[in-house]
């Protein structure tokens, strides 16, 4: 899937768990975010879909202080 990364969980320290694909980069992401029962080595995979209204709300409010810093207000 071309959306769909995967990543195996290095190590989790406290809270966090450390999560390292295949290119070698790090992920730390709360463990409160993984699914039950992961452990270190568990291979996981990641869907990355946008989320249209958040990003429309933050453009909207760049926007907005953009204009207020451009009015002088």
């Amino acid at each position: 899937m071309k959306n769909q990364l995967k990543a195996t969980i290095d190590r989790i320290e406290e809270d966090k768990a450390v999560l390292i694909f295949d290119d070698g980069q790090k992920l730390i992401v709360p463990i409160n975010k993984l699914p039950a029962n992961s452990t270190a080595g568990k291979v996981l995979e990641l869907n990355l879909i946008a989320n249209e209204d958040v990003t429309e709300e933050k453009e909207n409010l760049a926007k907005d202080v953009l204009n207020e810093i451009l009015s002088g207000e």
